[in-house]
């Protein structure tokens, strides 16, 4: 996986130096085509030796939802000539690190052996933003595994409050 996140990373930034200016709408084109590059179908199509890349161009264009603006027809060129659509998927999560960073944000996965209601998630929030000192987007997640309680994953730093984690912490205190 680290050689993937090296071939996307200078896709990422390229990307984030050109549209600098518009970095919330190519977020959101790149996070399209980054879902359609990640079908298996279309990667084994494109990896076809009797596939162009116009073809394979013409078959994401067709796929996707909304029209394409210029610089996302441009760039999909670019990364099919250069045989990098596995590399998409990758490619549009450094590119939304990069746009966080920029604005002082960043993703956050909350892990919860629960449904958490949105007043819950307003509260958590605000205490997460707190913790970790930088505005949050939280996206939940169901993990039932974790019996009860939440872990919050903010890029590599990880908060572990569920009873899970505590049953480890407890095996590993009596074994020791």
């Amino acid at each position: 996986m680290a050689e993937l996140a090296t071939i996307a990373r200078p896709y990422a930034e390229a990307l984030f130096q050109s549209v600098a200016s518009d970095a919330a709408q190519a977020s959101e084109w790149l996070d399209e085509l980054a879902e359609v590059a990640g079908d298996e179908t279309l990667r084994q199509f494109a990896d076809s030796p009797k596939v162009s890349s116009e073809q394979v161009f013409e078959v994401i264009q067709g796929v996707v939802k909304t029209a394409l603006p210029d610089a996302a027809c441009n760039f999909l060129r670019l990364v099919i000539e250069n045989g990098r659509l596995t590399a998409l998927p990758e490619i549009a999560n450094q590119f939304r690190v990069l746009k966080n960073a920029r604005s002082g944000m960043a993703d956050a996965i909350v892990y919860s052996a629960f449904d958490i209601d949105a007043s819950a998630l307003a509260d958590l929030s605000g205490l997460l933003e707190k913790r970790f000192g930088r505005q949050l987007n939280l996206s939940v997640q169901l993990a039932p595994e974790l019996i009860g309680g939440i872990r919050v994953a903010v890029g590599d730093e990880v908060l572990d409050t569920s009873i899970l984690a505590r049953l480890e912490q407890m095996k590993v205190a009596l074994t020791a």
